[in-house]
Formats: C-alpha cells, sequence, structure tokens
C-alpha cells in the first residue's frame, strides 16, 4: 500500500498524526457530514475545498489538490501572471499550465463550525508535489521566521485588536448586471450613528449583534476578550487575548472569515476594508502587540529588570528593528491601496517610524515597567486587511536584525506628530519600493516571494490608475 503525501515526506508531527487520528474518529463517529480544507492564499483570503465526510477522511493525510492558477489571483480574483507560459508565469518548474500544488491539512486547528451544522474545518499548509513548501505559501514563511526566532530560545507572543465595520444589509445586488470582477457591492445601512467611542447606550443597542459573535467565536474556542464600540458610525473592535506562535496568525485569518459568513448569515454586511466609502467613516486598524517569552520557564523576554527602563536591552533591540524595517514592513501590514487613507497626523494613526511610551499617537507604543509580565509593544500600522502571516513575519524578521546589530532605537517621541522621524510610505506603490529596497526584508521573505508579492500588488495599482473616479468627475467635469 502506498504512503499517504504526508508519510511520504515527514510532514506531519506526532501531535499532528495524533490530532488526525481523532479527527477520523469523529468522522467515524457520524459527528460531521462535510470537512471544509481551508487554505490561506496571498491575501490571506482563505480558498479551498469542502469534501464529505467519507472522501475528507483518507484527504486529510493525502492532501487536496488545488490549481497553481489561485497563486495568481489580485484582489479582483484575475490571474495576473501568465500561467500558460514556461513555469506558469512564475519562473519555477511545477507551477506551469494551471498544474496542481497539494494542500495538507494541520490537524491541529481543526474545529466545527458553530454556525454551519455538522460541519468541520480544517486549515492547510501548501505544497509542490515534491513535499517542498510552496514557495510562495505565506504560512510557511511565518514558520521560516518563528523557527528563526525559536533558535535563539525564544518564542513569539501576540495579542490583536481588530477594527472592523458591520452594517445591516439592505440589497445584496444580485442582478445579471451587477455580476462583474468584482462585482456590485452590497448596499447597506448603518446599525449605529454618529461617533459614540464606548458608549454603553450604543453597546446596548448592538447587544444582538454583538452576543452573537461573542458564542459563536468562543464557541470556535478563541482567545476573547472584550467587544467595543469603536469611534466610527457602525464601527467595531474585538481584542484578543496573547496566544504564542503561530496561533495568533491563524486566530486572525479565521476571526475574518467567521465574521463575515456568521454576519451574512444573519443580514448583516460585515468589512474589514480599512476606510469604507460611507459618510463620517473613520478609518479600521489592527493594532498587534507583541513580546518574546524564553522557550524555557516561558518568561517574558521584554520585561525590565532596572527601575525606570521600558524594556529590557532584548526588546529594546527587537524594537529598533521594527522601527528601522517600518517604511519597508508597511506594504506587508497595510497590503491595500485603501489603507494608505488612514496614515493621516493627529488621527490615532501613525504618520511616521517612531516609538513612544504608552502614547497612542507613535506607531510603536511601548508597554512595560519591571515585574511587568505583560510587558510588550503595540505595532499601530497595520490594517486588519494584512494578510496575518506576512504582517507577523515582517515584525520577526525586522525584530530579529535588531537583535542580532543590537541596534538603539533612539529617545521616546513624546510629540508623536511633531518628531522629526522617517515618513511612512504614503502609498502602496511607495511602499512596494521600499519593501524591495529593505535588504532584510527581501532576505526574510526570499526575492523570489517579494518579486512575486509586488507583482501581484503593482497589478492592482494599474487597474486602479485606469479607473475614472468619483474624485475626478467632480474635479474636472465641470471646470474644464
Amino acid at each position: 500500500m502506498s504512503s499517504s503525501f504526508a508519510e511520504r515526506f515527514c510532514l506531519w508531527s506526532a501531535d499532528q498524526q495524533a490530532q488526525a487520528k481523532d479527527i477520523i474518529a469523529r468522522i467515524d463517529a457520524g459527528e460531521l457530514d462535510v470537512l471544509r480544507f481551508a487554505w490561506p492564499d496571498q491575501h490571506g483570503v482563505l480558498r479551498g475545498k469542502t469534501l464529505v465526510a467519507d472522501a475528507a477522511r483518507s484527504a486529510l493525510a493525502r492532501g487536496v489538490n488545488l490549481t497553481s492558477t489561485l497563486l495568481a489571483k489580485d484582489t479582483s480574483h484575475r490571474s495576473v501572471f501568465p500561467v500558460f507560459s514556461a513555469g506558469g508565469g512564475f519562473a519555477l518548474e511545477g507551477l506551469q499550465g494551471g498544474a496542481d500544488f497539494v494542500v495538507l491539512a494541520d490537524p491541529s486547528t481543526f474545529r466545527m463550525l458553530p454556525w454551519a451544522p455538522r460541519t468541520g474545518w480544517v486549515l492547510c499548509d501548501a505544497y509542490m508535489k515534491d513535499g517542498q513548501p510552496c514557495p510562495f505559501a505565506t504560512r510557511s514563511i511565518l514558520q521560516r521566521a518563528l523557527d528563526q526566532l525559536g533558535a535563539h530560545g525564544l518564542e513569539f507572543v501576540a495579542g490583536l485588536e481588530v477594527e472592523f465595520h458591520v452594517f445591516k444589509l439592505d440589497e445584496a445586488h444580485l442582478a445579471l448586471s451587477d455580476a462583474g470582477q468584482p462585482g456590485t457591492p452590497p448596499a447597506v445601512s448603518l446599525l449605529t450613528q454618529g461617533h459614540q467611542y464606548l458608549t454603553e447606550l450604543r453597546y446596548d443597542r448592538v447587544d444582538g449583534l454583538m452576543d452573537l459573535l461573542r458564542t459563536q467565536l468562543q464557541a470556535l474556542g478563541m482567545p476573547l476578550h472584550s467587544l467595543e464600540i469603536e469611534f466610527g458610525p457602525s464601527q467595531f473592535e474585538l481584542v484578543f487575548g496573547p496566544t504564542v506562535g503561530m496561533a495568533p496568525a491563524d486566530t486572525m485569518v479565521l476571526l475574518r472569515s467567521a465574521i463575515k459568513q456568521i454576519c451574512q448569515r444573519n443580514g448583516y454586511h460585515a468589512t474589514f476594508m480599512c476606510r469604507p466609502k460611507i459618510p463620517n467613516v473613520m478609518s479600521s486598524g489592527w493594532h498587534l502587540h507583541q513580546s518574546l517569552q524564553h522557550v524555557k520557564g516561558g518568561a517574558n523576554a521584554f520585561m525590565p529588570e532596572a527601575g525606570g527602563d521600558v524594556l529590557s536591552p532584548l526588546g529594546m533591540h527587537y524594537l529598533a528593528g521594527l522601527k528601522a524595517h517600518a517604511c519597508g514592513g508597511a506594504a506587508l501590514a497595510s497590503p491595500t491601496l485603501n489603507g494608505y487613507r488612514r496614515y493621516r497626523p493627529f488621527s490615532l494613526a501613525p504618520d511616521r517610524a517612531i516609538w513612544a511610551q504608552d502614547n497612542r499617537g507613535a506607531m510603536l507604543r511601548v508597554l512595560g515597567a519591571p515585574g511587568d509580565s505583560a510587558s510588550r509593544i503595540e505595532n499601530r500600522v497595520g490594517e486588519p486587511t494584512a494578510n496575518p502571516y506576512l504582517y507577523l513575519a515582517s515584525q520577526l524578521f525586522s525584530g530579529l536584525h535588531g537583535i542580532a546589530e543590537r541596534l538603539d532605537p533612539g529617545p521616546s517621541a513624546d510629540a508623536p506628530y511633531e518628531t522629526p522621524a522617517e515618513q511612512l510610505p504614503r502609498s502602496l506603490d511607495a511602499a512596494l519600493a521600499a519593501l524591495q529596497a529593505d535588504a532584510v526584508l527581501v532576505e526574510g521573505l526570499g526575492k523570489p516571494f517579494v518579486d512575486y508579492y509586488c507583482h501581484i500588488k503593482q497589478a492592482e495599482i494599474a487597474r486602479f490608475n485606469l479607473e475614472v473616479t468619483e474624485w475626478e468627475h467632480r474635479e474636472y467635469f465641470d471646470m474644464f
């Protein structure tokens, strides 16, 4: 009998093998009808196939084939590489002509989806047919960064603050004329109006939605900490407790998909778009709280010992690395054209590469003190559409460089919008150029991946530049 894909290339640990047996036992016990095999693509969007239980049983270890054209897609789902040329346009053997690649389940990620009856879900990693990680698989890139950190006897710890909007779904726009690439966005109306930051009255008005999200996310086993009314109309925030290693990124990618599915099934439209086109909108950010801990004993490696210090020496070097590579990493933290609408002075969003002690105007807000086991860095640069594997990997590659070179972050910027400092990129195009010029991030991510990623994003920019916007029409149609 031939061995499975997982066995042939030794891709599962002993724990994963045991976890796969547990999933099979649940299938054999008749607990689920289907299993979704979900793979986070280059944008951090979940794709994959749903298999009936009998087929899913063997596919766990065998893997599921997906067409390599998925690797060629931009955010409109257009293929922006010549997939039927040599190497599929990727200049890689094995990706020609829409050939298959393999997604293999990570059994440790298995969940039953509480909103979809008798439906299991498992996150997958992407491999080439020879068992090597797909070079464009972003979860593998983060794993490589975590492995580099592990060589120092350290683990990555992160907590998530995620802002997003939820609207009442008024019209799905499913007429034949609404089909497109992309199609017509849905028509929506507000759940809350005005600017109502953390007001209990507003929270109570949407308590039904909040309770729906709370129960479903907790049923998924997510480390949900709080649910909040954010500043803008129909804007909300969820805060999650710290988790280790790959878990924060896996949480984020499942969270976005879960919220959109739960809301859609209940007459709402949820969006993680940074700045939707609605009146009086407030931008949504993704604030990433991060620290390192020692593998042995689990002590916080950022906690300072001396009175007056905000972080340990290692933490300060890591902080300096984040600051040094802030511009290079911007395209990974804010990967959409829309995300750069958020970088505005005096807006609680950063506009320059600085750090400050407990100051929300700084890109890097540092919270720490002797004896504070929660000493950490909050990076406020990200938008909630970011591919979490790339965003977290960029933090690790940057921080590790700061540690290796013993970089100094300089003094705290107590006037963050007035302190002279390197300005963050003001457009996706500028951010991509900064990424390509950042030797540390290019080495960490791999030059083939950076070239691939920038090609996809430049295709989006090119489409944007060909569109006639409302601003242009309003500005020039009558004037000239």
